[in-house]
């Protein structure tokens, strides 16, 4: 079955800074998985040093089941606002590459559970299909309900 499944991987990464509670920036990025899934994914963490030498930690993970991977897509469509849905289906060409799909979420609304696209300070999601056409991508996520 998870041959068919439609997405191939799909790599979470945020940063932290170092006024951000490390906890609650883990909270935000582990609100994006299916509930059941949320502990037995790892992240890796890397101290950066940001432009005036503050710390930033970077944190990321790559999912490779199939299976999790369609979820998490899943979890994020049913909880993307319809406004997001819109304005990401009006410009979804700047956010196609490669068969990728790159989407940046709020990490303060990831916090308490609500999905939201933003560019400043996001969660990024590089969501990788099987299939590369971007014509296909987008029915895709038509079909599982990204996109109106």
């Amino acid at each position: 079955m998870s041959s068919r499944l439609p997405i191939d991987y799909i790599d979470l990464r945020m940063f932290a800074h170092a006024t951000e509670d490390l906890e609650k920036v883990l909270t935000a990025i582990r609100n994006i998985l299916p509930p059941e899934l949320s502990g037995t994914i790892n992240f890796r963490k890397s101290n950066l040093n940001g432009h005036h030498g503050n710390l930033i930690t970077l944190i990321e993970t790559r999912i490779e089941e199939r299976a999790v991977a369609q979820a998490v897509f899943e979890k994020v469509a049913r909880g993307l606002r319809s406004l997001d849905k819109e304005e990401l289906n009006s410009e979804i060409q700047q956010h196609l590459e490669k068969g990728n799909l790159y989407l940046r979420l709020d990490k303060q609304s990831a916090y308490f559970g609500e999905f939201r696209l933003r560019q400043i300070d996001p969660i990024h999601l590089k969501i990788h299909f099987r299939k590369h056409t971007p014509q296909e991508i987008v029915e895709i996520c038509r079909r599982l309900g990204l996109l109106p």
